[in-house]
């Protein structure tokens, strides 16, 4: 039990000091660590949400600045399952964030339980998929074109478990809604409505407000349906 309240304690320290301080170094653009990461608040509740699945095993697309990674790895290591891993994939965490993120993670002490993939998701996904890697959970906060978020839930849903979790970022751009709602019409994804409580932060397909993070079920035992029975999206 110490080791893992030292463990957490650490990783909640280099995330206080991200919140305040903000990443060792940026891209040279204007306010690039508030408008790419996750906000504070919402990376708690991605963090909670992941203690109350009792995770072990995730996969994430995307590292940048690691705000969001940094609240997995937190709820990794305060659930210490006996395996757990963290699968993080980003192309460009050396070439556009000069390693920021990973070494962020690094100084965590999370470099023990995560792999930094540098490959597009769409390749390291089918790899993970063909190695018979099984997560728990998946956090997306990848490429916002629509066909590259429909192929990264394509995958996904084939590497995370059955009544797994599938969290999206920016749920509310067109683009990446409605790569998810085909998945909600016809395979069963369904909403965890109260993952991320708190005020909305943009403006949905629909016009409607809409909180930046949501959180899918998939649904179990998982299921592949007729070309018959396709609903449109």
């Amino acid at each position: 039990m110490a080791d893992t309240d030292e463990g957490v304690t650490r990783v909640r320290e280099v995330r206080r000091r991200l919140s305040l301080e903000g990443p060792p170094r940026t891209r040279d653009r204007e306010g690039d660590f508030e408008t790419v990461s996750v906000p504070e608040q919402q990376c708690d509740q991605l963090r909670d949400l992941m203690v109350s699945e009792g995770v072990e095993k995730v996969v994430e697309v995307d590292l940048a600045y690691a705000g969001s990674a940094l609240a997995i790895g937190e709820a990794l290591t305060t659930v210490a399952r006996p395996l757990p891993r963290h699968v993080v994939i980003d192309p460009f965490q050396a070439s556009e964030y000069s390693d920021a993120g990973w070494d962020l993670l690094c100084s965590a002490g999370l470099d023990a339980i995560a792999t930094l993939v540098p490959v597009p998701s769409s390749i390291a996904l089918p790899q993970l998929l063909a190695e018979g890697f099984v997560a728990d959970a998946a956090f997306v906060d990848g490429s916002h074109r629509f066909h590259e978020v429909f192929v990264d839930l394509y995958f996904l849903r084939k590497i995370v478990r059955p009544g797994g979790l599938i969290v999206v970022d920016d749920d509310w751009w067109p683009s990446v809604h409605t790569a998810v709602r085909y998945y909600e019409r016809n395979l069963g994804w369904t909403v965890i409505s109260d993952a991320f409580p708190g005020e909305a932060v943009g403006v949905g397909p629909r016009g409607e407000q809409e909180a930046r993070c949501k959180a899918y079920r998939l649904p179990a035992p998982s299921f592949e349906p007729s070309f018959e029975d396709f609903r449109a999206f």
